[in-house]
């Protein structure tokens, strides 16, 4: 597990498994994001999240939007991309694909580096966020969760995906929680709802094992 401003890793005490890159929403590196990535080592996963808010942990939104306004985006672009390829040496087979897991601005990142670097990626899971450049060429299966009221994600913005999904050709499947804001899977947050969550994370892991452990060589 490295420090603060860098990221945070772990792995399956027996060994390690399928890569799952976890990429965090503008609240920073926070506790609820090491959680998750414990709960999906717990699962078998090999698990990477990178710091993408160089060491600060936000408690307010408009102080974490700000800074996510500000943020480089080359420098985070970068970022992504130098720990894929880490957690890619580090997974269980070098040459499988990996997963990409992302909530909010993290989710918005998860979608770009599925559509950049298309043989890398085979599984995305993205929880209330959304991309607007072409996924054409993604060649990755895509989980998106979505909640009922959502103050930065329009129903616009979740139908224009889901048709430049289509129009990939990739399979996707797009989950839509009732009676939920934005933020319900993350705990600590105003709009956090439990038993919503229980059902999201349900789809996540069964998703997330079923897809990476079928692209894994056979050995």
């Amino acid at each position: 597990m490295s420090s603060a401003g860098q990221g945070y890793f772990i792995s399956p005490d027996d060994g390690p498994g399928p890569g799952v890159l976890l990429l965090h929403s503008f609240w920073g590196l926070n506790r609820q994001t090491k959680d998750t990535a414990n709960r999906l080592a717990d699962l078998g996963f090999t698990v990477l999240a990178p710091d993408l808010a160089a060491g600060e942990v936000f408690e307010d939104e408009d102080t974490a939007m700000t800074a996510l306004a500000e943020a480089d985006v080359n420098v985070n672009a970068s970022l992504t991309q130098s720990s894929l390829g880490i957690l890619r040496r580090a997974q269980r087979n070098p040459s499988a694909p990996i997963g990409v897991l992302g909530y909010g601005s993290g989710a918005s990142w998860a979608l770009w580096l599925s559509a950049r670097l298309t043989d890398e990626i085979g599984a995305v899971v993205t929880y209330y966020g959304s991309q607007s450049i072409p996924m054409d060429g993604a060649k990755a299966s895509f989980l998106s969760h979505w909640s009922s009221t959502d103050s930065m994600v329009s129903d616009l913005e979740v139908a224009d995906l889901g048709l430049s999904l289509q129009m990939a050709g990739v399979d996707f499947r797009f989950e839509h929680h009732d009676g939920t804001s934005d933020g319900f899977a993350e705990s600590g947050l105003p709009g956090y709802d439990a038993e919503a969550e229980v059902v999201a994370w349900r789809q996540t892991s069964e998703f997330l094992a079923g897809t990476l452990r079928s692209l894994q060589p056979v050995d």
